[in-house]
């Protein structure tokens, strides 16, 4: 079983100058569709996301491949806090 909170903080934290802004919550507890969110500090939502989204998109798609493994459904939101 995957551990997305912690898969989702090991992608980002080495992302950011503020590891210690960095929170992930899990917005909803439908096992079948997982919805976190990631709050980050506003000086680093760009390094998180990065240059037209491309970041933001290799995070997701790491996310959805570990899920999809599992059989369930992903959703991330990324913001500032």
């Amino acid at each position: 079983m995957i551990k997305f909170e912690e898969l989702i903080k090991s992608l980002i934290l080495p992302l950011v100058a503020y590891p210690q802004d960095v929170e992930v919550v899990r917005v909803n507890d439908d096992e079948d569709n997982l919805e976190y969110q990631v709050k980050v500090n506003p000086s680093d939502l760009g390094r998180v996301i990065g240059k037209n989204g491309a970041i933001a998109k290799a995070i997701r798609t790491v996310l959805y491949a570990g899920a999809s493994k599992e059989g369930k459904k992903i959703h991330l939101d990324i913001t500032s806090k």
